[in-house]
């Protein structure tokens, strides 16, 4: 994946390896802490259905770290939503010196000098 491009969104745009990259790797880090808080959720209500009041007590640290990664997932897909919107800006500056052909292929666009 590393380099190059790739065809992107069904729209002549094409996407750098790199980027690709960025959002994969944001994408395992979103689903490690879903995964994480999908364990949480579950001790949590385990505790809860015990009514033990150590569990329940426990509870109260389990639940600050459920939203601390709740705040975790918003701030990388603030960061994903951020890292898309500049590379389509990057791909729509380097679409505004291509034409494209019939075909639907792109060509450069020469500019004369006067």
């Amino acid at each position: 994946m590393e380099g190059g491009t790739y065809p992107g969104f069904g729209n002549g745009t094409e996407v750098d390896g790199k980027v690709l990259q960025t959002f994969q790797k944001s994408f395992v880090q979103v689903q490690d802490i879903l995964d994480q808080n999908r364990l949480l959720i579950n001790q949590i209500n385990q505790n809860h259905e015990s009514k033990i009041p150590d569990n329940l007590g426990r509870n109260v640290g389990l639940i600050k770290e459920l939203n601390n990664n709740i705040r975790r997932v918003a701030n990388l897909y603030a960061d994903l939503s951020s890292s898309f919107s500049r590379s389509m800006e990057v791909s729509s500056e380097d679409d505004s010196a291509r034409t494209y052909e019939p075909d639907g292929k792109a060509s450069q666009k020469r500019i004369r000098s006067g």
